[in-house]
């Protein structure tokens, strides 16, 4: 039996890749804003399907519509990665309406707080204090979601699905984006987050690097904490460290960085709710197995309950805006977004009671 390589050459050897592709997405988020993303969301999985959702017209808040590429990007890379490394296995069947149910609730979460895991590290990087907010609430909610995981919580087995099954969601995303270039046809902001934005091509491209690299190192941000809370394995962290560092060094050559609470680019200033819209999103990204980039790359490699739970975010968007849930740099949304996020605490209480089978 082979031993493990002790010292610097050894965690190098372990932990290269998963800090290679946190450094080049962060990289990513600062090439994508100077090229025209807004500032601190160069990459936005919540944001941008946000976006999506707006420009399918399933919202009407006019300052978030426009078919992101980047996400179009994601799904293809990490499924032409999957395929060249033979890891591409469609399969599916495990629990997908609670996985659409769960999705719907992490959209609401990460739009209370104003962006998914990866854009909140991307904030820590752009000096953003309310993103550290955000961390300590994010943390607390996976360390609550690991409970149901110790007691043998399950969404049940994925089974294995035809070629056809795993290719729907993406060529649905490819036409869909091809659509999207016909002028008028798709909603597209003229004003607000929505109206910043890289060109097409670059923003296309780079994300089809990100989400090859992805794929191969399996980078999630709940699941680094996960690892970490459950079995002290610190490998997916070294990940999203080193898109801190690749952010924070970005932001400092192109004198974006800008550390504290107030005045910083499409976020607010509520404490409270920041910790606990990323509570909600923390817990729900645990019982799905992992944080909104890890289910479009999942969804890449042919998993159709990963693309179910895409479309759950994508319609807990069109919720958020439609009902005053999402958050702007204002402030709070008009609607009951106390009250919503209470019911999601209950509802995923409920369903980390119900799916946890006792271990004998």
């Amino acid at each position: 039996m082979e031993k493990k390589q002790k010292g610097f050459a050894g965690f190098v050897k372990r932990n290269w890749l998963v800090i290679l592709t946190g450094l080049i997405v962060g990289a990513a988020a600062v090439v994508l804003t100077a090229l025209g993303n807004p500032k601190n969301m160069g990459f936005c999985i919540a944001c941008f399907e946000r976006d999506i959702a707006g420009a399918l017209k399933f919202h009407s808040a006019g300052v978030v519509q426009y078919f992101r590429p980047e996400i179009v990007g994601l799904v293809l890379g990490a499924m032409i990665m999957s395929m060249i490394k033979k890891e591409w296995k469609p399969q599916g069947g495990s629990s997908p309406i609670t996985r659409f149910v769960l999705g719907m609730l992490v959209m609401i979460g990460a739009l209370v707080f104003l962006g998914c895991p990866l854009r909140m590290v991307i904030r820590i990087g752009g000096g953003d204090v309310n993103a550290l907010i955000g961390l300590l609430g994010f943390i607390v909610g996976i360390v609550i979601g690991t409970f149901p995981l110790r007691f043998g919580f399950t969404l049940n087995r994925a089974y294995k699905q035809n070629k056809a099954e795993g290719l729907v969601f993406p060529i649905l995303l490819v036409v869909l984006f091809i659509l999207s270039l016909i002028p008028d046809l798709f909603a597209k902001s003229t004003e607000g987050p929505g109206s910043m934005r890289a060109p097409w091509y670059a923003a296309l491209l780079i994300a089809l690097v990100v989400g090859a690299l992805c794929q191969r190192s399996r980078l999630c941000m709940a699941g680094g904490v996960r690892d970490v809370v459950m079995f002290k394995d610190f490998h997916l962290v070294y990940g999203f460290l080193a898109i801190i560092v690749a952010v924070l060094v970005g932001n400092l050559i192109t004198h974006n960085f800008r550390f504290g609470l107030a005045d910083q680019p499409i976020a607010h200033t509520d404490g409270i709710f920041n910790f606990l819209g990323m509570v909600l999103v923390g817990w729900g990204s645990v019982l799905l197995g992992g944080c909104p980039l890890r289910q479009l790359i999942l969804a890449g490699e042919g998993n159709s309950d990963s693309a179910v739970t895409v479309f759950g975010f994508i319609a807990g968007a069109a919720v958020s805006h439609n009902f005053g849930l999402a958050s702007s740099a204002k402030g709070i949304g008009a609607g009951p977004v106390l009250w919503v996020l209470i019911a999601g605490f209950v509802i995923l209480a409920a369903l980390s009671v119900f799916n946890t089978k006792r271990r004998a």
